[in-house]
């Protein structure tokens, strides 16, 4: 009757490494998740997130369509941050450059990540940035001003696509908010921007 004691000792043990296990991958998986899902977003424009494209805009299409530009800054950060020109209109696959005005209005160094959508939602797959100072943390210092560029097109694609047919307007948003405690290495802001003068 003693035989079946090593064996019920045995079995919590395994149900708790088993638990300690799935806890471990479900932790793994959370912070795996948000990256993983920004470059599915990136990737393929689901929820109105522009595109990325190294490779160059395609030959124009037909349409021309206008593009408004909004910029937001979180209460915590410091910034004032403005688009040169509210809006422009553009044919499809040509390149553009717009830049945003930004200045630091504090007297510490203060460092900030741009957040970016596109509306309507079904435009971002077709809302391609080939350059942005949202792909990276940017620094200002005390009282600092620059402007930084961001180069995009519409892909002509979007001629074909049933849902973007009545769609005369995109909106591409940008909101700022604050990293505290940065440790990043300061990233080529300089390279980036637009020359003064």
């Amino acid at each position: 009757m003693n035989a079946p004691a090593p064996r019920s000792r045995k079995r919590p043990r395994m149900i708790a490494a088993a638990l300690v296990g799935g806890a471990a991958a479900m932790l793994g998986l959370s912070f795996a998740s948000a990256p993983l899902y920004r470059a599915f977003c990136a990737a393929t424009g689901f929820g109105g997130t522009p595109r990325t494209d190294l490779a160059g805009a395609p030959s124009p299409g037909e349409r021309v369509l206008t593009v408004r530009f909004d910029a937001n800054v979180a209460r915590d950060l410091p910034w004032r941050f403005e688009p040169e020109v509210a809006k422009i209109s553009l044919r499809t696959g040509e390149t553009k450059t717009v830049y945003y005005k930004v200045a630091n209005l504090s007297d510490r160094e203060t460092s900030g990540q741009a957040a970016y959508n596109v509306t309507p939602g079904q435009a971002g797959a077709f809302f391609v940035k080939v350059a942005c100072f949202c792909f990276e943390e940017k620094r200002l210092g005390p009282h600092e001003a620059e402007e930084w560029p961001v180069v995009f097109y519409l892909d002509p694609a979007l001629e074909r696509e049933e849902g973007m047919r009545g769609v005369r307007e995109i909106t591409l948003s940008y909101t700022f908010f604050a990293i505290k405690d940065s440790t990043a290495a300061k990233t080529s802001e300089t390279a980036t921007a637009k020359p003064k003068g």
